[in-house]
C-alpha cells in the first residue's frame, strides 16, 4: 500500500497545486465565482476517484440566502456493512496583507518538502488525502480483484472559514445522504513533524462585540478634557479587567478541565507561535492545558478613531469584538452569559456598557477507547512508524456537535494533515508534503479497517 502512495503521490500534488490556484475564499466580500468553480474542481476530483455518485448541493443560511456550494460523494455500502463520511471543505481564508507573504498566496510553490499557497495544508489537503485514500485502495482493488466492502461518502463544505451557515440545515435536507458509522474529519493538526495525532478535543466558541458610550457625542478635548475619559480609555480598562495579573481569564463562571497529559515544550510553542523574546507566556499551569481545558479570551478587533484620522475631540463611543475559547464542559450560552455579566459589572465610571452577541459554537470531546479510535491509533502507528499521540485543539470546529446531534450513534474521528509550521490562515501557509503521504496511507489503512469494527 505503501508503494502505491508513492506511485500516485506526484499525480495528488499536481491536484492540490490546481484547487490552491483557486481563489476559493467564501468570505462575502470576495467573488464567490471562485467558490463555485472551486466546487466544480472538487466534483471532478471525485468523480475521477471513482466515486458513481457526485453531486454539488446547496441550502439555505438562516437569512434564507442560498449557502455555498458543497459536494457530496458516494459510493453505498453493500447490504449490512458499515460506511465512512470523509470531510473536508474547499473553502479558504481570505489572503491578508500579500507583502506579508514570500510567494504569491495563490500560486502554489515547493521549497523543500513544503507545498506554500493559501488553502495548501486549511484544507485542501485534507480533501487530497481523502481522494489518494480512495485511489490508494482502488489501486489495491485492481490488484486483488476484491473492492473494500464499506460504503463512503466524501462532504466537502463550501463556506467553514465563513462560519459554516447553512450547515445545520445542509444536514436537515442531506441528512439520508449523509448518514455513517463512522465520521472522518480531516481538518486538525498533528503533533508535530514526524509524530501523528488524533484530536480528542477541541475548545467551543463564543463571539460578540463589546460597545461603550460616555457622551452623546463628541466633543472638544481641552474644552472638556479631565472630568471626562474618553471612550477609548474607558475600553482600554474594560479590557483590562478580563484578565488577572498574571494572564489567567478572570470573568466568573467559566470552568476549566483538567490538565492533559501530555505537555507542549516552551522553547516549541515560541517558536511554533513566533512570540518575540523577552515577551513571557500569560496564565498560569502547563501551555497545554492553557491551549486545550482553559478558556481562552482575546480582543480580535476595536473600532475607534485611527491615528491618522485623530483630532482633538474626546471619543464618544468605542467597541471591541472578543473572541473566546471555552473548554469541554460548560455551554456556550453560560459562558456568554458570565461574560456579559462581567462587562456589564465592571463597566468603568459607569459608562454605557453594550454587548451584541456574535456566534457560538460548542466544545467537543472525543470517546478515546472506541473501536474506531484504536482502529485509527493502528493505522496511523503503521503509517508513521511511531504511536499517534491524543491531542487536544485550543481551536474549535463547532459543526462536529451538528454531526453527533443529527449522526448520534457515529464515531467521529478528527484527523489532520497540518503541523506546527503550516500557518494555517496565516501569511506562507504551507503543508509538509512528506506527511500529506502519511496521513493519505493512514487514510487507506483506516478505510480497510473499518469493514471489521465490531462498535
Amino acid at each position: 500500500m505503501r508503494a502505491h502512495v508513492e506511485r500516485l503521490f506526484p499525480a495528488l500534488q499536481a491536484d492540490l497545486e490546481r484547487l490552491v490556484r483557486i481563489p476559493s475564499v467564501s468570505a462575502a466580500a470576495f467573488d464567490q465565482a471562485h467558490v463555485a468553480a472551486s466546487a466544480d474542481a472538487v466534483a471532478a476530483l471525485l468523480r475521477d476517484a471513482g466515486l458513481p455518485d457526485v453531486r454539488v448541493l446547496r441550502s439555505a443560511r438562516p437569512d434564507g440566502t442560498p449557502g455555498a456550494p458543497a459536494v457530496v460523494a458516494r459510493r453505498p455500502a453493500p447490504e449490512g456493512a458499515p460506511t465512512v463520511l470523509l470531510y473536508a471543505h474547499h473553502d479558504v481564508q481570505p489572503p491578508g496583507d500579500a507583502a506579508g507573504w514570500a510567494t504569491d498566496p495563490f500560486e502554489p510553490v515547493q521549497v523543500g518538502e513544503r507545498l506554500y499557497g493559501r488553502g495548501a495544508a486549511d484544507d485542501k489537503a485534507g480533501l487530497v488525502a481523502h481522494v489518494g485514500a480512495l485511489r490508494t485502495l482502488a489501486a489495491l482493488a485492481d490488484g486483488n480483484g476484491e473492492d473494500l466492502p464499506i460504503g463512503i461518502t466524501v462532504f466537502v463544505e463550501g463556506e467553514e472559514e465563513s462560519g459554516s451557515p447553512s450547515f445545520r440545515q445542509f444536514l436537515a435536507d442531506h441528512r439520508e445522504l449523509l448518514a455513517a458509522d463512522v465520521i472522518v474529519v480531516a481538518d486538525s493538526t498533528n503533533w508535530k513533524v514526524g509524530v501523528p495525532a488524533l484530536t480528542t478535543s477541541l475548545r467551543g466558541l463564543v463571539d460578540g462585540v463589546v460597545e461603550v458610550e460616555v457622551l452623546g457625542h463628541a466633543v472638544h478635548s481641552g474644552m472638556f478634557g479631565g472630568p471626562v475619559l474618553d471612550a477609548n480609555t474607558v475600553l482600554a480598562r474594560l479590557i483590562a479587567t478580563l484578565h488577572d495579573d498574571a494572564g489567567n481569564v478572570a470573568v466568573a463562571g467559566l470552568v476549566s478541565g483538567p490538565e492533559p497529559e501530555v505537555d507542549y515544550d516552551e522553547a516549541d510553542f515560541r517558536a511554533d507561535s513566533s512570540v518575540l523574546d523577552g515577551v513571557a507566556l500569560a496564565g498560569e499551569g502547563t501551555i497545554a492545558g492553557r491551549l486545550w481545558t482553559k478558556p481562552a479570551l482575546s480582543v480580535i478587533g476595536i473600532d475607534a478613531t485611527s491615528v491618522a484620522h485623530a483630532s482633538n475631540t474626546i471619543a464618544a463611543r468605542a467597541a471591541a469584538k472578543l473572541s473566546l475559547r471555552i473548554p469541554p464542559g460548560q455551554e456556550p450560552q453560560a459562558a456568554e452569559d458570565a461574560l456579559r455579566a462581567h462587562l456589564e459589572a465592571h463597566a468603568p465610571f459607569g459608562a454605557r456598557v453594550t454587548w451584541h452577541p456574535g456566534e457560538q459554537g460548542r466544545s467537543f470531546h472525543a470517546a478515546e477507547d472506541s473501536a474506531a479510535m484504536r482502529a485509527a491509533r493502528s493505522a496511523f502507528a503503521a503509517a508513521w512508524g511511531t504511536d499517534p499521540v491524543d491531542i487536544g485543539v485550543g481551536g474549535s470546529i463547532p459543526f462536529i456537535a451538528d454531526l453527533l446531534e443529527f449522526f448520534p450513534d457515529a464515531a467521529v474521528l478528527v484527523t489532520g494533515v497540518e503541523d506546527p509550521d503550516s500557518r494555517a490562515h496565516g501569511a506562507d501557509e504551507s503543508v509538509h508534503l512528506g506527511e500529506l503521504r502519511k496521513v493519505v496511507l493512514a487514510e487507506a489503512l483506516l478505510l480497510r479497517q473499518v469493514a471489521d469494527l465490531d462498535g
